[in-house]
């Protein structure tokens, strides 16, 4: 590798920003922060059941198809919760994994009731 291949290289690694989390701990209070409005969280809530009970119609029927569904009802409910309700970018942008796992846990805490669906 040439002296100027190196060095666009480097310019490049240190452009890029590194994640402010290293772990899932640190990232879900933000997780949850970036989710304060109600509804939003309750649209997250049902979009999870929903992309639950495709799963079960899809094992049931064995239509293996329906599960291309899984992402249009996932991320169309929790994204019209962060467009409209909460007004800002869904963490799926910067943070994928994180904000998959985010949501489950999410969905798993609010279930037994950790999170609440009202306004905290």
């Amino acid at each position: 590798m040439t002296t100027e291949a190196k060095s666009t290289e480097e310019k490049a690694t240190q452009a890029k920003p590194a994640s402010p989390f290293t772990s899932f701990s640190q990232f879900y209070p933000y997780y949850l922060a970036e989710h304060s409005n109600p509804t939003c969280r309750t649209l997250h809530f049902v979009g999870s059941w929903l992309v639950l009970g495709v799963i079960a119609m899809a094992v049931y029927t064995t239509n293996w198809a329906l599960l291309w569904l899984i992402p249009v009802i996932g991320y169309g409910f929790a994204w019209v919760g962060h467009f409209f309700f909460e007004k800002n970018k869904p963490a799926t942008f910067k943070h994928p994994f994180y904000s998959l796992l985010g949501d489950w846990v999410m969905f798993k805490d609010i279930l037994v009731g950790k999170v609440s669906l009202k306004r905290e």
